[in-house]
């Protein structure tokens, strides 16, 4: 095997390529050093174990992300930076086989999202919300799309996955002793666009109205 010089951002993006190949599960060491044509043991220079790895790879998610400017910034109220930023974080997630898996519970190892958060917060408090309000509204919605992605991606087939999306008719001859939960399968596991948008605008009224009414 020929040996070469690789750095940290090399790792990174050729994990994240290959994480659309094979998925999180099949994603190691071993397949990221063959396809850079280097010993597994010289991808610990760059990284202690696949965790740290991990937090890489969701720190350059978040700066392809951000590659044109914080999402959101241009928004003039803080409803619309809030729907803006998640539908931001949505759409990259999305655009990667098992994104949510990677970019949950990741620690950035740089600083660039503190850019979108010091401007969020800034606009909480000038708009007259308390800090911490302000933290637990942006972070709620967070959590919201965090989890509306993973189950998604659990449903339906993401970039070079396998398998076949949820059949929701076959799901519906299953359960059928069980009408009601039976009909509700074309609203758990269709329409994901429509109800990601959906949820997103009751969440923010609902952070409106428990959050502002404290006065």
């Amino acid at each position: 095997m020929a040996t070469t010089k690789t750095d940290r951002a090399q790792v990174a993006d050729t994990a994240l390529r290959l994480l659309n190949e094979t998925g999180l599960d099949g994603l190691t060491l071993r397949a990221i050093a063959k396809e850079l044509g280097v010993q597994a043991p010289a991808l610990y220079w760059h990284f202690k174990n696949k965790q740290a790895l991990l937090d890489e790879m969701a720190t350059v998610m978040y700066r392809r992300m951000a590659a044109d400017g914080p999402p959101g910034l241009a928004e003039p109220t803080w409803q619309g930076q809030l729907c803006a930023v998640n539908r931001a974080l949505r759409a990259m997630l999305l655009s990667y086989r098992d994104g949510a898996k990677v970019y949950g519970g990741a620690r950035f190892t740089g600083t660039e999202h503190a850019e979108a958060l010091e401007a969020y917060l800034g606009r909480m408090r000038a708009d007259g919300w308390p800090l911490r309000d302000a933290v637990r509204a942006g972070t709620l919605a967070y959590a919201y799309t965090m989890g509306f992605v993973a189950e998604e991606q659990g449903s339906v087939p993401a970039p070079g996955g396998q398998g076949e999306p949820v059949d929701v008719a076959a799901r519906a001859e299953r359960l059928a002793a069980y009408p009601l939960a039976a009909a509700a399968g074309a609203d758990i596991f269709e329409s994901f666009d429509e109800r990601f948008e959906e949820g997103l605008s009751v969440l923010v009224a609902g952070i409106e109205a428990t959050y502002r009414s404290r006065g």
